[in-house]
């Protein structure tokens, strides 16, 4: 089971995950999407494609573009097409 946390809430729980570049990708169904806002961040990847990003907000506390995924990956990355992953401060436990 991997986990992803922050302020000691469980954002994302999942048994099945695909693992990028050192990144866990969470399945859009194992994250708990009341913790997360929709940003207006987006980033290019040369290999991905574009990555749309969300804030991880637990209890008030905003953290800005904690969470990122990509709707329409680029070839060969279909398979994290809406995964979301995660960084700045959210812990991932295995």
């Amino acid at each position: 089971m991997v986990r992803a946390i922050w302020k000691d809430k469980v954002i994302a729980e999942t048994e099945t995950y695909e693992m990028v570049e050192g990144n866990y990708y969470f399945p859009p169904d194992s994250v708990q999407k009341e913790f997360l806002k929709d940003s207006s961040t987006h980033t290019t990847c040369p290999f991905k494609g574009l990555a749309s990003y969300f804030d991880v907000v637990v209890e008030g506390e905003v953290n800005k573009d904690a969470a990122w995924y990509y709707p329409e990956p680029k070839p060969g990355y279909e398979q994290i097409k809406n995964y979301v992953s995660f960084w700045k401060g959210v812990e991932i436990k295995e």
